[in-house]
């Protein structure tokens, strides 16, 4: 189900996004890439978005280095060449929507083999999510600066589980960090990973064991890493 991360796309997308016409030229695309430091580009026309093209698709559509024209030859010829020349006739246009959540996003990544996914809402482009912004959600997510351990669970079948290990840990007046829990294809049950500010964690470790939790493992993090 959607919410796992409770991060969407709107929280995470570019703004102001920059974008190129049917009629651009790819020199004017590779400027703009070089300049604002991207990777991909919306393309539009008639004032809407009708595909995307990538700093790939640019390098494909150039002359190779090992052509016999000159640079001024080379250069006019990126200057000529359009957008709509080199885009792919048939592109499947892939968008997402400002409302729906990261996870999702990447899960359409995944599923399409691409890195970035022009963000739609009410026909209008309103921004971009690139692989990028879902790697830098999930390091806010997952990442923890401060000294902590992380203790990784697997919980057990019958509901109430994570309510026992919480609750287990604070009975004993620890502060939990944070907690994530996602589904382990590999052992075919849900895993908890647990992040509490107590160092000694032994305590609470025999607990889980003796309460039945399988403890995969425990990192003491300094807040360095």
């Amino acid at each position: 189900t959607e919410g796992g991360l409770l991060m969407k796309v709107r929280d995470r997308m570019a703004i102001g996004v920059k974008t190129v016409d049917m009629e651009s030229s790819i020199t004017e695309a590779f400027r703009l890439m070089k300049d604002n430091n991207i990777r991909r580009l919306p393309v539009m026309d008639k004032g809407k978005l009708a595909g995307i093209v990538t700093l790939t698709d640019l390098n494909q559509a150039s002359p190779s280095s090992a052509t016999s024209l000159s640079i001024h030859e080379l250069n006019y010829l990126l200057a000529k060449t359009k957008i709509r020349d080199i885009i792919p006739k048939k592109q499947k246009l892939i968008t997402i929507g400002p409302e729906n959540y990261i996870e999702t996003a990447a899960k359409i990544m995944r599923e399409n083999t691409i890195s970035g996914l022009p963000v739609v809402e009410d026909g209008k482009l309103v921004g971009i999510v690139t692989e990028t912004d879902i790697f830098d959600a999930l390091i806010d997510i997952l990442g923890v600066r401060r000294q902590h351990t992380r203790i990784d669970i697997f919980l057990k079948d019958p509901p109430g589980s994570i309510a026992e290990v919480t609750g287990l840990v604070a009975a004993r007046g620890i502060n939990i960090i944070n907690t994530v829990v996602y589904y382990e294809k590999r052992k075919g049950k849900y895993k908890m990973i647990l992040r509490m500010e107590e160092l000694n964690y032994e305590p609470v470790v025999a607990e889980l064991k003796d309460k039945g939790y399988e403890v995969e493992s425990v990192i003491v993090r300094d807040g360095n890493d």
